[in-house]
């Protein structure tokens, strides 16, 4: 979120666990990225609801003055599954739905840590950057080195030519989202 960059940006769609993980660093970095979106004037879109990771970092972008859309599954927002979603939020019909309104809500993707669901949006995403279906920027916020083993799968996948280079590449990865200015 660097530069030029960031001031091209008007809303990041951040992919994150319903879980706070075990290590505090994650839930600082959630509240951390959440106070960066804020103060850079981000809006945040989201899976919606209020678990873990996923209660922290809107709560925090929504605090500091940043608009919120948590974009949620009729089934997961009726059952109450996954708590009540922080700033605005959008019933869709299918997960599909989901992430076509996630894509076109958001000029960028961040993925903080997570489990299954983190993952396979990220993938999904990734892929579909891959097929051009979207040129989006596309960060990973490697908190403590959860990423790492991911990045290595990445360069294994590349080397036996499953993925291109291109592929390899696409994935833009800090550490932090520490604010600069």
């Amino acid at each position: 979120m660097e530069g030029n960059l960031s001031r091209q940006i008007k809303s990041i769609c951040v992919f994150c666990g319903s879980n706070p993980g075990k290590n505090a660093k994650f839930v600082d970095a959630a509240h951390n990225l959440g106070r960066v979106l804020a103060k850079r004037k981000i809006h945040l879109v989201y899976r919606g609801g209020s678990l873990g990771l996923m209660r922290c970092m809107p709560t925090a972008a929504h605090v500091g003055g940043s608009q919120v859309l948590g974009i949620i599954p009729i089934t997961l927002a009726e059952g109450n599954f996954v708590g009540k979603t922080v700033g605005e939020e959008l019933r869709v019909p299918t997960m599909q739905e989901k992430m076509w309104k996630m894509i076109n809500n958001s000029d960028a993707f961040i993925a903080l840590p997570g489990g299954s669901g983190t993952s396979e949006k990220n993938f999904q995403i990734t892929f579909w950057a891959q097929l051009n279906i979207h040129h989006k920027p596309i960060g990973l916020l490697n908190v403590d080195g959860l990423f790492n083993k991911l990045f290595s799968f990445l360069d294994q996948a590349w080397k036996q030519n499953f993925i291109p280079y291109s592929a390899r590449q696409i994935f833009i990865s800090t550490s932090t989202a520490e604010d600069d200015d």
